[in-house]
This record gives C-alpha cells, sequence and structure tokens, in this order.
C-alpha cells in the first residue's frame, strides 16, 4: 500500500474530519495545506508533541490505546493554555504498512478526537523507526489565554485531579509487580495512561480568573517549578492535601508520596487563583473538576514542601545528562 493509499484508507475518515468545529475549518486534508478560520475575536494557540517508541510509550503497546495518548497528551497542552481543540495534523513515521495496527491506530485517534471534539485536518507519513507528531490548534477570546507567568504571592495553588495515576498506570502496563488486592483498578489505572482526558472544559473556565496555569506531564514539582520561575515566586506545596484516587491506596504511602510529587504522566492542570476566588473551587467540584488547593504562592523562589526547600525537582527529564557529562 502507497502513502496515499494509506491516508485516504485510515486517515481520510469522516469521524477523523469532522470531529470538531466544522465552521473552524475551511479546508482539511486533500491539499496542500489546510486552511483554518478562528472565531471573531480569538487567537489562535499552536503546540506540538512527539512520541517515540520505547521512550515515551512501551514497545508492547495496544494500538488504538497508543492513537488515543498520543493526541490526549498534545490536546492536554491546549488545555492549559484555556484554548478551546479545533484541530490537529498528524506526522507518523512508520517502520512498514501493518494494516490491522494501522486500523486499531485510527480507531483510537478518532476516539480520542471525538471526546475531545478536534478535527484532523494534514499531516505526512513515512518510513522509518515508530514515531509519532501532533500538532494541535486550538483558539481563546483575544488576550485571555492562560500561561505560566501571572501567579502573585496570595493565591492559591491548585490541582484538577489525582496525582500519582499516571505513574502508577505506567507500572501496571509495564506488568511490575503489583500489590495484592488491585483488582478492576488495575484498568482504572492502565487507562489513565493510555488514555488521559485533557480537562479542557476546565481550562476554558480558568479564563480570566487563574493567573497562571500548566498541565501536568513530567511531575508536580518538576513542572511546578517551571511554573514557579516563570512567574518569580515561591510554591509552598503542603504533602497532605495532594489528592490521590482509591486505586493508588493499593501502594504503600511512601510509594504513594513518590509518584504524587515525580511520577508524571498526569495531565490535570495546576493553577493559581487569587484567593477570593477560593469559593470557586467548592463551584468546580459541584460541576465534577475534582479540583483540590494544594498550596500557596508566596514572594520568593521556588518550590517548598511542607515550608522545606525542594533540592532539585526531579520528575521526567527529557535529555537528562549522565554522570560523565
Amino acid at each position: 500500500m502507497g502513502e496515499f493509499g494509506l491516508i485516504g484508507r485510515y486517515f481520510q475518515r469522516a469521524v477523523l474530519q469532522q470531529a470538531g468545529d466544522p465552521a473552524a475549518v475551511v479546508l482539511g486534508i486533500g491539499d496542500d495545506a489546510a486552511v483554518l478560520q478562528p472565531g471573531p475575536d480569538c487567537q489562535w494557540v499552536i503546540s506540538t508533541d512527539s512520541l517515540v517508541q520505547g521512550v515515551h510509550f512501551p514497545e508492547s503497546h495496544c494500538p488504538a490505546d497508543l492513537g488515543y495518548r498520543a493526541l490526549a497528551v498534545a490536546v492536554s497542552d491546549l488545555a492549559a493554555m484555556g484554548a478551546t481543540p479545533q484541530a490537529f495534523t498528524l506526522a507518523l513515521t512508520l517502520p512498514g504498512v501493518d494494516e490491522h495496527w494501522l486500523q486499531s491506530f485510527s480507531d483510537g485517534l478518532a476516539q480520542c478526537a471525538v471526546d475531545h471534539r478536534i478535527s484532523l485536518i494534514g499531516g505526512d507519513t513515512t518510513r522509518g523507526p515508530l514515531n509519532i507528531g501532533i500538532s494541535v490548534f486550538g483558539e481563546v477570546p483575544r488576550g485571555q489565554a492562560l500561561r505560566r507567568s501571572g501567579a502573585q504571592p496570595g493565591d492559591l495553588l491548585c490541582v484538577g485531579g489525582p496525582l500519582g495515576d499516571g505513574a502508577a498506570g505506567l507500572a501496571v502496563v509495564l506488568g511490575q509487580a503489583l500489590p495484592q488486592g488491585l483488582g478492576e483498578q488495575r484498568d482504572y489505572l492502565a487507562a489513565r495512561f493510555w488514555r488521559p482526558r485533557a480537562q479542557c472544559e476546565l481550562g476554558m473556565a480558568l479564563r480570566g480568573i487563574a493567573t497562571a496555569a500548566m498541565d501536568i506531564s513530567d511531575g508536580l514539582l518538576q513542572d511546578a517549578g517551571h511554573l514557579a520561575r516563570a512567574s518569580a515566586v515561591a510554591l509552598y506545596l503542603q504533602a497532605d492535601t495532594l489528592p490521590g484516587s482509591t486505586a493508588l491506596q493499593a501502594w504503600p504511602p511512601q510509594q504513594q508520596r513518590e509518584w504524587k510529587l515525580r511520577g508524571g504522566d498526569d495531565y490535570v492542570l495546576l493553577f493559581t487563583l487569587p484567593a477570593e476566588q477560593h469559593a470557586a473551587v467548592d463551584g468546580w467540584r459541584q460541576q465534577g473538576w475534582p479540583v483540590t488547593v494544594i498550596g500557596r504562592v508566596e514572594a520568593g523562589v521556588g518550590v517548598w514542601l511542607d515550608d522545606q526547600a525542594v533540592a532539585g525537582e526531579g520528575g521526567y527529564q527529557h535529555f537528562k545528562e549522565s554522570a560523565d557529562d
């Protein structure tokens, strides 16, 4: 099967091309480039993610799960900016044409596109080691994009959901030694790794309210460090307030704590709010968004845990230097 036959069969599908707002896509797949139309008085928000086999996902995987994850983690960047998802492109490098793999991958990709209301508008395919590159496009009302740089002393520090599930899910996916009694929670944790749900609705609700925001992909401490530096403030976290799922409780407390702080792959929002917005947290929880206040913003630098400065941030390192470097 040639490149155009592959694209036509697996990616030029109505479910993928029409998953988002049709008014945003003037011209999609089929020409040399796509044409998008932002809403009136809106700005584009654009982000790109690359997933490499053996680095960002295990060698052994379900293609449908991989298709879902590849798009979801990219859309999470739009959620962090308060953007409404509109469209995405796919650059897919494949070692060969495996029609069963492609159908399953396409199905998972389509399910994620429908769940997040985002349309496929183009991309590229080529031969080589398995690599998935996705660029996402969203829009926000002019001047309302959330940034990392606005946190102020006195703000509340919040997270949009439970922490540690992504790391625990990876342990399940890799077949590592698991605690007894995990039972049906295995499926929940595996889904938290393979099929995270980007918090787009929460991100949009934070427009004009949150002073700073980002998503947690590389671990709470590391990503909090990014936000603290961008805002030139200190973030004070309280360990006993960090939310966790029932599934995570199957592990010893020390393991739970480590994964909540440094595990990564949670894709929930980390954001700051003016203290007078505390009542909004209860409102969001009533809407089904499990927002939790986990600390505060103060003048200073760095990340502090239980009033102790954190030495190093831990978390996932994309280019970690060896001891010999």
